[in-house]
């Protein structure tokens, strides 16, 4: 009877009872290790199916890359902030750059490590950058991107991760060191869980055209005109065997019984290049890049100068994620108090005279005018 006695004082769970941790937006568990010991596997790391997905449509694989090229291009800089009593406003003071601004990761260079993490904001809507040395005064030193595909955040459900940061971060598996993680949330919504519909129609309009285009003949019918009646199944290997004979040969021969009846219908139309303008279209907007830039007809439009791309790129798409990379890595858990880094837009923005580009190569070629979602 003494078991009985035993008291009961505070609440516990057995350990089967323990919540399991499923995959991440389409990512699945693969490392040895997990959790903080599988941090640097990386042929277990994956970006995830949902996001695979979506690259293959053609207008979000080049928004990504054009917005990549803009993150992962603009030099970010350090500085200190002063209050000048002369002005009422608040300065900002070059400083020398703690080692991470120049190359945040010691395995990756700078245009590498901020495009990826500019992917992961960009179909996840959140970024984590695992902290793997710190400098004497404890602050980070150097960081490894942990792709968003694998990472679980058990207090935050999703897909809208805006309402602040996660106290229950698990990877591969295992609960990691919530201040070793410096977490990047976007101000947009991932583009996998924005609109899905999207996504799927693209897919399913590609996989249209490439079934019309890899047929040797335009749509057609094969109709008989006279003797004995043939039956469905006869009709079926009558039809497959005459396309098996135009894939095989220029010539394919029928006789007096059968008539070939080819469609009126152009490549155009088997390409359903309409229809794959405007779904272009839609993924541009999902997407917010302007439509000229992603080579969709934009009218009556004229182009002026290089300048012009580069600025609405940056304003209509990068803008918004450079922010957010700037403020979070500005954070006092960060850099120290008083300072903060910040990409140096103008100096990406600049016209590049005697660089790699030409500019004269671009006159004409821009809008005059500001382009306009349609």
């Amino acid at each position: 009877m003494a078991i009985f006695k035993t008291k009961v004082t505070k609440a516990a769970i057995s350990p089967q009872d323990q919540p399991s941790i499923s995959a991440a937006a389409g990512g699945t568990f693969q490392g040895n290790g997990s959790g903080e010991q599988s941090i640097g596997e990386y042929y277990s790391y994956i970006q995830g199916d949902m996001r695979n997905r979506a690259m293959r449509v053609p207008t979000i694989n080049r928004a990504r890359d054009l917005i990549a090229s803009v993150v992962g291009n603009t030099p970010m800089k350090m500085y200190r902030k002063r209050w000048n009593e002369l002005d009422g406003e608040m300065m900002e003071e070059p400083l020398a750059p703690r080692s991470w601004i120049a190359q945040p990761d010691p395995q990756l260079t700078y245009a590498t490590f901020w495009s990826w993490v500019f992917d992961d904001l960009f179909f996840f809507g959140r970024a984590f950058l695992w902290c793997s040395s710190r400098t004497e005064d404890g602050m980070p030193a150097s960081f490894t991107r942990l792709p968003a595909a694998m990472v679980n955040t058990l207090d935050m459900s999703g897909p809208v991760f805006a309402f602040g940061k996660s106290d229950q971060i698990y990877f591969q598996g295992a609960q990691i060191p919530t201040e070793d993680v410096v977490q990047i949330i976007g101000a947009n919504q991932g583009i996998i869980f924005q609109s899905p519909q999207v996504i799927a129609t693209s897919i399913a309009l590609e996989d249209a055209r490439l079934r019309n285009s890899s047929s040797a003949l335009p749509a057609g019918v094969l109709r008989q005109t006279s003797g004995e009646p043939l039956s469905g199944q006869e009709l079926s290997e009558l039809a497959q065997a005459f396309e098996q004979a135009r894939r095989s040969n220029q010539i394919a021969a029928i006789n007096q019984f059968v008539e070939w009846q080819p469609t009126d219908v152009d490549a155009s139309k088997m390409l359903l290049s309409e229809a794959a303008e405007f779904q272009s279209k839609e993924a541009a907007r999902m997407c917010n890049i302007p439509f000229f830039l992603n080579g969709n007809s934009v009218g009556s439009y004229s182009y002026q100068s290089n300048q012009g791309a580069r600025q609405d790129l940056y304003v209509f798409a990068a803008r918004s994620y450079m922010s957010v990379i700037e403020q979070t890595m500005s954070m006092n858990s960060v850099l120290p108090r008083g300072t903060c880094v910040k990409f140096d837009v103008d100096e990406y923005l600049a016209e590049i005279v005697n660089g790699s580009e030409d500019m004269a190569d671009y006159e004409n070629e821009m809008p005059q005018t500001n382009p306009t979602m349609e």
